[in-house]
């Protein structure tokens, strides 16, 4: 990190931004330029100032500014990192506040069917071997913990991640949290009842991915989301 590319202080408009709007741009620019991944510590408050030709206080500002972008995290007794979350809201839709959770599990999975299937394609064709390792390790730890009767949101949510991850399409990963928050909502509502159907359709969506077959694993995958949206209407219909 004592190695910091320079970048042209130029490209940084100032007539609308105060310094401290100004100097969270700059501090964007530099984790672009030097490439710093999620995870990767900043540089100390005092070398940003002076790489940047601001006070400390001004930068203070700036990171607390990114904290609240999700674009950093504050580590108490370690430092200043850059976050998991890569600048995404944790509500980017503004979902907080929908009073209808069931007619929201519905409208997400709407969105789903349009996007997970030709993700789960292009995942066949363009996952590394590594990924597709991944999937079929958290296949199994899913199917443990439903034969367990344990709950297994995260690893569900792990798994699709992963699978959209794979498709290397910079969009569809922040589209991540989207389609997480999704499953997080179905799960709620469904109280995990589709264990059966979890266990087989992750197995097919998982094996056409594994066999390059675009096409299965576009089926296999709308197959899972017709088994959700199932369950959730019968949840309506029943409530």
């Amino acid at each position: 990190m004592s190695n910091i590319k320079d970048f042209d202080l130029n490209n940084i408009s100032s007539s609308t931004k105060s310094l401290g709007e100004q100097t969270s741009e700059r501090i964007i620019q530099l984790i672009i330029k030097n490439d710093w991944k999620a995870g990767d510590k900043l540089p100390n408050e005092y070398d940003l100032a002076e790489k940047l030709k601001v006070g400390r206080s001004t930068i203070r500002e700036a990171i607390k500014a990114l904290v609240s972008r999700n674009i950093l995290e504050i580590r108490r007794g370690a430092g200043t990192y850059i976050s998991e979350k890569g600048g995404i809201a944790d509500d980017p839709l503004g979902l907080t506040f929908v009073k209808d959770k069931f007619k929201l599990a519905v409208d997400l999975l709407e969105v789903r069917f349009m996007i997970e299937p030709s993700i789960a394609s292009i995942a066949a064709v363009k996952a590394t071997g590594e990924e597709i390792q991944q999937m079929s390790d958290l296949c199994d730890e899913i199917e443990e913990l439903i034969l367990q009767n344990e709950p297994y949101m995260d690893k569900d949510i792990e798994f699709h991640t992963a699978i959209a991850k794979s498709s290397k399409n910079l969009v569809v990963g922040n589209l991540i949290p989207i389609i997480n928050s999704s499953i997080a909502i179905f799960m709620d509502i469904t109280n995990q009842k589709l264990r059966r159907e979890t266990i087989e359709t992750h197995r097919e969506v998982l094996n056409a991915i594994k066999d390059r077959d675009s096409n299965g694993a576009r089926d296999a995958m709308y197959l899972h989301l017709v088994y959700n949206r199932r369950n959730i209407k019968g949840i309506i219909e029943k409530g």
